[in-house]
């Protein structure tokens, strides 16, 4: 039997991990997940509080999901993307059913394997359906790290890929209530002026030229930004006036993470494109798409749809798709963010917020929500540096986390609470005990560090 250790020194012999210096790193071998819960290889458990990347939606080893991966592996597991096939079109139908078109207008559904894939695929067909080439999208945003999506993405993680292989894509600054880039307080004012930044943005750039606005509904990795009212619905007014492709990436927010199948349904904004990943298996298998409203998906009845992949709607994925929308509707789970999840984390994380003078503001929105971290509450300052060069004292939190059998995700002076739909109180209560407990530890580090 293999130990530990062993698994460790394996790990790093032979594994590059993503994002982070490949030296010096000591964390958890995980071998079996279950529910709310992972374990590591010598048995000790882990809350998941970020499910994931935000991506466990149905929590680990969910039996719907796993009985449809099983009946599949027996009956097919690779099919021409060319070609029909029946689980394609059950999920692409199940899909559109709970898209802010289904029963509408409706849409078709274009399959890849991850959120990257999809966004650079939303943008080509932007570009073909328009025969326009510039794409606006926020600074503060990920939209994935390969080459065009990192191009895409606003935020340092594009740094790498510069210079970029996607021409064409122009950034403008986003809503953003805690932090406003436009000088005001005020929600209603914040949107008036962002939306005029937009415009000027838009203006500079000649709108003739642009084919797509790609922007998350809620700001994921870069902080669960929740728009404030009027935002997103003013930039979906703005691109109709100017003929711009509204493109929502949902890789985050998309199968109940927002209290609503779609963030574009639970903000009543309906866009041209909506991209998707994750949450449309819970993250058990590697699937993403594109959704395109009927009336632009119509274009390609006549012209070659310039696009595809070898894994595009494979049946192995295809099936724990199937098995997670069955899942989330047998368990109401779209609706659970909003109408349980949201409440408790707002009042529990409320309570954490108001008991530790580091924590300056909780956000969030369903079952998505963050921390951020600042070192004067008034002034609003940063704990650490956003897109910084060090992570200061933060990795005291996330080690205390850790020890205290809890994962969850964060970025620079941010933490992300985005636990499984299937939570219970009693299991979030226990996680967030000891997240309050590691900001203390927090705290005390930063503390220790001014003197």
């Amino acid at each position: 039997m293999i130990v530990t250790e062993d698994l460790k020194t394996l790990h790093r012999d032979y594994v590059l991990t993503p994002w982070i210096a490949q030296g010096n790193v000591d964390v958890p071998v995980i071998v079996r997940g279950e529910g709310f819960y992972l374990y590591d290889a010598d048995g000790k458990r882990y809350a998941d509080l970020s499910s994931g990347l935000v991506a466990v939606n149905l929590g680990h080893g969910h039996r719907t999901v796993l009985d449809a991966m099983h009946a599949q592996i027996d009956q097919l597991c690779f099919s021409p993307p060319s070609w029909f096939q029946d689980s394609r079109a059950k999920l692409a139908q199940a899909i559109v059913a709970i898209s802010p078109w289904g029963g509408k207008e409706g849409a078709r559904v274009f399959f890849t394997s991850s959120g990257a894939q999809s966004n650079e695929d939303a943008v080509k067909f932007a570009r073909m359906l328009t025969g326009r080439h510039k794409v606006l999208t926020a600074y503060r945003s990920f939209h994935g790290a390969a080459a065009g999506a990192a191009a895409l993405t606003g935020e340092n993680r594009r740094w790498s890929n510069e210079p970029e292989t996607m021409p064409g894509v122009v950034h403008f600054w986003a809503n953003y209530p805690y932090r406003s880039p436009f000088h005001s307080e005020e929600p209603a004012v914040q949107v008036e002026r962002a939306l005029a930044h937009l415009r000027d943005v838009i203006s500079a750039e000649n709108p003739d030229s642009i084919a797509a606005l790609l922007i998350e509904p809620v700001v994921g990795s870069n902080g669960v930004i929740v728009p404030a009212d009027g935002y997103l619905s003013g930039i979906r007014a703005i691109c109709d006036e100017f003929g711009i492709l509204l493109i929502l990436d949902e890789v985050m927010t998309g199968f109940g993470r927002t209290g609503a199948a779609f963030g574009a349904i639970r903000f009543d904004v309906v866009p041209d494109m909506i991209t998707f990943a994750k949450g449309v298996t819970s993250a058990y298998a590697p699937l993403g798409g594109v959704m395109v409203r009927e009336s632009l998906a119509q274009a390609f009845d006549t012209r070659p749809l310039g696009a595809g992949h070898t894994y595009s709607g494979h049946p192995l994925n295809m099936a724990a798709g199937i098995g997670a929308i069955a899942a989330y509707h047998a368990g109401n789970y779209f609706e659970r963010g909003r109408t349980t999840i949201e409440g408790w984390l707002r009042t529990k994380l409320g309570k954490i917020k108001d008991k530790h003078e580091l924590v300056g503001d909780v956000r969030g929105i369903g079952a998505f929500f963050a921390l951020e971290f600042v070192s004067d509450r008034a002034k609003r300052t940063p704990l650490i540096p956003w897109q910084g060069k060090s992570m200061g004292v933060m990795p005291t939190l996330f080690g205390a986390l850790r020890k205290a059998g809890v994962y969850a995700f964060g970025r620079y002076n941010l933490i992300h609470i985005a636990p499984p739909l299937t939570v219970e109180e009693a299991e979030l209560d226990e996680a967030l005990a000891s997240l309050d407990d590691a900001v203390g530890q927090l705290e005390n580090a930063y503390a220790a560090s001014q003197k």
